[in-house]
C-alpha cells in the first residue's frame, strides 16, 4: 500500500473486511477522512475529454440477446424504485412495494427460466411520511427502505431541522437516508462548511447508509461536481448521488463519469469504497446498460452490486420489463401492460 493509502487506511485491508476491490487491492467501507483543502483545489475536469469518452462508450458498447437480458436483470437488482410526487398516497406506495417484490411479471420469469434467481429491487425510496407504510409492505422481503431527507429537494431549511428530519426517519425504521447538500457552499467554495454539514448528517445517520445528493444539474461545472463529490466522500458518504430528480438536468453520462472517477481516486488514495447512484432522467433499458458499462469499465465488477451501485428510478423498470418480455417472446408489449404503481 502506498504512503497516501496508509495515511487513511491504517493497516493493510484484509479481504474479509472488504466490500470491493480496485486494482487487486481490497477496499473498506468509507468512514471518512479529515478535510484536505489542497486535494480539493487540485481537482480538475476536462469537459471536452469527458464528453468524448462518454460518447465513444455509448457508440462502442452493446450487448444482445441473453447477455442483454442478464445485464438488465442486474440493473433491476441495483434499483431504488422511487416515488417522490406531491400526490403520493399510502396505497400508491403499497402498490410500488408490491412491484419491488416482484419486478418482473411471473409469466416472463417462467419463460426466461429465472424463477430461482429471486430477482427483486434493492430498495424503495419514499418521503418520510411513507416510511412506515413501505416497511410494512416490504416486511420479510429483504428490500431496504430509503427516505429522502434534509429539506429535500432544495436542502435550504435550517441545519438543526434537517438533522432532526434524519433522526425521525431513522426512528420510523428507514434503512437508508438520501440527504441534500447546500449547493451555495459549492458555488462559494466554502468547503469546510460543506464538509461540516455532511459530517453532521453522517453522525445523525448512525449505521444507516447515507447517500449524498449533489444536485449536479445546479452545480454548473464538472469541476464543481468533482469537488463536491470529493468533499462528500471525505465527510463519510456511503454513496454520492447525482440528483434529486427535480432539477432541470439530472443524471447524465458526463457528470456520472466525473463522479465515478472521483470515487476511483478516493479509493486509490484512502483504501475505502464509496457507492454511486445516478438518479433522474434514466428511463430506458438501453440507458441502464450504458451506466452499467461505465461502472464496469471505470471501477470494475465489484461495483456492479446494490451495495455500491444504485439507479434512482421510477419509469426505468417498465422499459426493462418490456425488453425482457421481448427476449422471452420475440414481441414488444405496450407500456400500459407494465405499470409501476
Amino acid at each position: 500500500m502506498s504512503a497516501d493509502r496508509a495515511q487513511y487506511a491504517g493497516n493493510e485491508v484484509t479481504a474479509p473486511d472488504a466490500i470491493a476491490a480496485l486494482g487487486g487491492h481490497p477496499l473498506l467501507p468509507n468512514r471518512g477522512v479529515p478535510l484536505e483543502l489542497n486535494w480539493i483545489q487540485e481537482v480538475r475536469a476536462n469537459t471536452s475529454a469527458v464528453e468524448r469518452r462518454t460518447q465513444s462508450q455509448v457508440a462502442r458498447r452493446t450487448v444482445k440477446k441473453e447477455w442483454q437480458a442478464a445485464w438488465l436483470l442486474r440493473a433491476i437488482t441495483c434499483m431504488d424504485l422511487t416515488t417522490l410526487s406531491g400526490d403520493d398516497t399510502d396505497e400508491r406506495v403499497r402498490r410500488l412495494c408490491a412491484k419491488a417484490r416482484y419486478p418482473v411479471q411471473q409469466e416472463i420469469v417462467e419463460k426466461l427460466g429465472i424463477a430461482g434467481l429471486g430477482i427483486k429491487v434493492a430498495a424503495v425510496c419514499v418521503y418520510h411520511t411513507f416510511v412506515e407504510t413501505a416497511l410494512n409492505a416490504l416486511d420479510g422481503s429483504g428490500i431496504r427502505v430509503a427516505a429522502v431527507s434534509t429539506g429535500f429537494p432544495a436542502g435550504l431549511s435550517p441545519l438543526a431541522e434537517r438533522v432532526a428530519e434524519i433522526r425521525r426517519s431513522l426512528e420510523a425504521g428507514a434503512n437508508e437516508i438520501d440527504v441534500v447538500i447546500t449547493r451555495a457552499h459549492v458555488f462559494g467554495g466554502r468547503w469546510q462548511a460543506l464538509y461540516d454539514e455532511i459530517a453532521a448528517f453522517r453522525q445523525a445517520c448512525g449505521p444507516a447508509h447515507m447517500k449524498v445528493i449533489l444536485g449536479t444539474g445546479d452545480l454548473l461545472t464538472l469541476r464543481n461536481v468533482a469537488r463536491a463529490g470529493l468533499v462528500a466522500m471525505m465527510a463519510g458518504a456511503d454513496f454520492i448521488k447525482t440528483s434529486t430528480g427535480k432539477e432541470a438536468t439530472n443524471a447524465t453520462l458526463p457528470v456520472s463519469l466525473v463522479m465515478v472517477r472521483a470515487i476511483r481516486d478516493y479509493a486509490q488514495k484512502t483504501g475505502m469504497a464509496v457507492g454511486f447512484k445516478p438518479a433522474g432522467g434514466i428511463r430506458t433499458a438501453k440507458q441502464s446498460l450504458d451506466w452499467l458499462a461505465l461502472m464496469k469499465e471505470e471501477l470494475g465488477r465489484s461495483w456492479l452490486r446494490a451495495e455500491l451501485f444504485r439507479f434512482g428510478a421510477s419509469g426505468l423498470l417498465g422499459d426493462i420489463e418490456r425488453q425482457l418480455e421481448h427476449q422471452a417472446t420475440g414481441r414488444y408489449s405496450a407500456e400500459y401492460r407494465h405499470p409501476m404503481a
